[in-house]
């Protein structure tokens, strides 16, 4: 407990304790949906865009969030177009764009002068969250947050049947879009804390979690939300204690629940009903 109240005294801590618990929040709608639309690759490629517009934002004299912000929107509209279009698919247009946009922050990057920490761009470093940073949480992730709540029920429309919510008179097309600047917008928010290489990880380890064990979707984003705050509180907490990288940190964490839950899940006693009779 005294250790736990030398942890709240710092401001920084309090900060990143507020940034985790929005991020938190963010990831686990944007991520029941790239679990129920099977797009844990593009939040990957967006994820990885993001390093091509720090470094372009770098040779400009900008800001390296917002450049990496406007680039991964920039790159999250382009993969649903030409998805949407049906002359690339979108798994093929993911790795062109993730493959591109690496190659041109490398070649970038090398072309600045003076010392770039590549590091916390890569890995994160929720510890060095700032007001700025929460500001930016709060305004972003509420537009975010409201367009999930309004058009939530639209949205599970598409991931269930895309042709039978067309038919329903839905924006399929817009849903899309507004889905993939969504899941953007949530992976710039989330660069900061675990960085470019592991954000993927909080958006789908959490909601593959909650799937082994929700029933309907209301648990099922419950769930999400319980791993996801337990894996990036918890990790921060013991990156704290045992001063360990905060991003590697949480995503252990988050994995470690992954594998208990399928290892409780694989046990005798937690079968479907009936399955030992059906196998007899």
């Amino acid at each position: 407990m005294e250790m736990l109240k030398e942890m709240l005294s710092y401001v920084f801590m309090q900060r990143a304790l507020l940034a985790s618990v929005g991020i938190g929040v963010l990831t686990s709608l944007a991520g029941f949906f790239v679990v129920h639309r099977h797009l844990a690759f593009a939040g990957d490629g967006i994820a990885h865009s993001i390093f091509g517009g720090v470094a372009l934002a770098l040779v400009l004299g900008v800001s390296p969030f917002i450049g990496g912000a406007i680039f991964s929107l920039a790159i999250a509209l382009a993969i649903a177009a030409t998805s949407r279009r049906g002359s690339l698919s979108e798994d093929s247009a993911i790795g062109i764009f993730f493959s591109a946009t690496m190659a041109l922050g490398t070649v970038l990057i090398a072309r600045t002068p003076g010392y770039i920490d590549l590091f916390s761009f890569l890995f994160g470093n929720i510890l060095a969250v700032t007001v700025q940073d929460l500001y930016a949480l709060l305004v972003a992730g509420s537009v975010i947050l409201l367009f999930f709540v309004l058009q939530f029920h639209n949205l599970m429309a598409v991931a269930f049947s895309p042709e039978l919510a067309e038919v329903d008179g839905k924006p399929v097309a817009l849903l899309d879009y507004g889905l993939m600047l969504a899941i953007a917008g949530v992976v710039v928010l989330a660069v900061r804390m675990v960085g470019i290489v592991l954000v993927s990880a909080l958006l789908v380890i959490p909601p593959a979690t909650a799937r082994l064990w929700a029933r309907h979707y209301k648990s099922f984003i419950l769930i999400t939300l319980a791993v996801n705050l337990t894996s990036s509180l918890g990790g921060l907490l013991l990156s704290f204690f045992f001063d360990l990288p905060s991003g590697g940190t949480i995503v252990l964490l988050g994995t470690a629940l992954f594998l208990i839950s399928l290892l409780i899940h694989r046990l005798p006693l937690h079968q479907p009903p009936g399955r030992h009779e059906r196998a007899a």
